[in-house]
């Protein structure tokens, strides 16, 4: 009796290994996820004015990612595909990607060989790269003028390391957001504020009397990033591209949210 009983708890142990095992299977094939529910989970920003910024009268998230992010799903899904938006930070994004929170992230991520031993990146949709915000009033020009003095950065962010690069001896001081950061430039606690143009761009929109320097010292694309060896996953997001760039989306989408900005060249942006 004693080993009839062993015998089947071994055997329900078995087939709960083998029950996980397929769930985990499951888990971790992506488009076979989103293929199945037709819903894409993307990572977004609700901070980052152009990308992904929350308008306070209507609650809702809006920007360049977010329309990618739509138009994406649809491609890839077809008219019936829906996109579910989760926000994220610089510090956030790639925990919630391992943890099977989203399914994809398309927020400012700069493609970098240290980030893609955790992730698998698509082509990339954004020519980004670091530069600098002063008030108008400043002598910084460019980076290299930053040595021996403070700058400002956001947590997470490769704007860091960059900065090093060119000046090794300044001082970083890194913030939550960017919100936290340009206030610490308006009280005057570092020079300048570093991060991708794009988002520069967005915050010297937002506040008159400071402006972009330096032009881009590091070329830093952005990829949407997937967990790591979702192949399939990166095969279709980039088919995708290929085909909004194709039918005209990406190039509306740009000049919706870029034309006019200063500091960023639409033109440039198209290719």
């Amino acid at each position: 009796m004693k080993k009839a009983k062993r015998y089947i708890l071994l055997s329900i142990a078995f087939f709960a290994v083998f029950v996980l095992a397929g769930c985990q299977n499951r888990l971790d094939d992506t488009y076979q996820d989103v293929e199945q529910t037709k819903t894409i989970r993307w990572g977004i920003r609700a901070d980052t004015r152009l990308f992904g910024l929350t308008n306070i009268k209507t609650g809702k998230i809006e920007g360049f990612e977010v329309d990618l992010a739509n138009a994406l799903t649809k491609q890839i899904l077809g008219k019936n595909g829906k996109a579910e938006f989760l926000t994220t930070t610089a510090n956030t994004r790639i925990p919630l990607l391992k943890n099977h929170n989203i399914d994809a992230v398309l927020a400012t991520m700069t493609i970098t060989p240290e980030r893609e031993k955790q992730v698998s990146f698509s082509k990339p949709y954004f020519p980004a790269g670091s530069s600098l915000l002063v008030p108008d009033d400043s002598k910084i020009k460019n980076v290299r003028q930053l040595n021996g003095k403070t700058v400002l950065a956001v947590k997470g962010t490769t704007a860091v390391d960059d900065v090093h690069k060119f000046a090794p001896k300044a001082r970083v001081l890194q913030y939550d957001d960017y919100g936290q950061a340009m206030s610490a430039l308006k009280a005057k606690q570092g020079v300048a504020l570093t991060t991708d143009n794009g988002l520069l761009a967005g915050i010297a929109q937002e506040n008159p009397g400071y402006k972009m320097v330096g032009g881009v010292y590091v070329n830093a694309p952005y990829g949407i990033a997937v967990n790591k060896g979702q192949t399939r996953m990166v095969k279709h997001i980039n088919k995708a591209l290929d085909e909004l760039k194709k039918n005209g989306t990406y190039d509306r989408l740009i000049n919706k949210w870029f034309k006019g900005i200063p500091g960023l060249n639409v033109k440039e942006m198209e290719k």
